[in-house]
């Protein structure tokens, strides 16, 4: 089965609990990856929560000041929780943890769990099965978080470009 179709714009949803701290950061991290790249009108990037949790808020201070640490804006991102129609809207759903990777499946159409998947099989530096949530502990743990969103995004958009999902250097 074809994920993509050649040449087609590509929508990538990040997805953890809240929306507040790891997903938000990993649509920061990909987005620059995808605008320094020069594929920014062929990449629709996105984040949202499983959960309603912080609908309508920016994320999480923490998160924000140790993203523009490494110059990530994630200042204009408000939170949402996953729709029906994303299913629908995007190519790629992608989960923080094995948790919101199975509230997203049990809330998928048949027809679409093809593109449900953990964005940390992307990674090729670190070898974690998930993003951890930051959330209830120190600075350190939004700086794991990073560590790993930069790998887990640099592969993802490297899968892409092999896979000719993208063409590299049109905007």
């Amino acid at each position: 089965m074809k994920l993509f179709k050649p040449s087609s714009r590509v929508s990538v949803l990040f997805v953890c609990m809240g929306n507040i701290c790891r997903s938000p950061t990993a649509e920061g991290v990909f987005r620059r990856l995808v605008e320094q790249a020069g594929l920014r009108s062929q990449v629709l990037v996105d984040s949202a929560g499983t959960h309603d949790y912080h609908v309508g808020e920016p994320p999480d201070e923490r998160a924000q000041q140790h993203a523009a640490r490494r110059g990530y804006d994630l200042r204009g991102l408000r939170a949402r929780q996953v729709c029906a129609r994303d299913f629908e809207r995007f190519d790629l759903l992608l989960a923080m943890d094995w948790a919101n990777l199975a509230v997203l499946e049990a809330a998928c159409p048949p027809e679409h769990r093809h593109k449900l998947r953990r964005l940390m099989e992307f990674a090729t530096r670190h070898r974690h099965d998930v993003v951890p949530d930051p959330y209830y502990g120190g600075p350190q743990g939004f700086e794991t978080v990073l560590d790993y969103l930069e790998d887990a995004c640099a592969g993802l958009l490297t899968h892409l470009l092999e896979r000719r999902v993208l063409v590299s250097g049109t905007s």
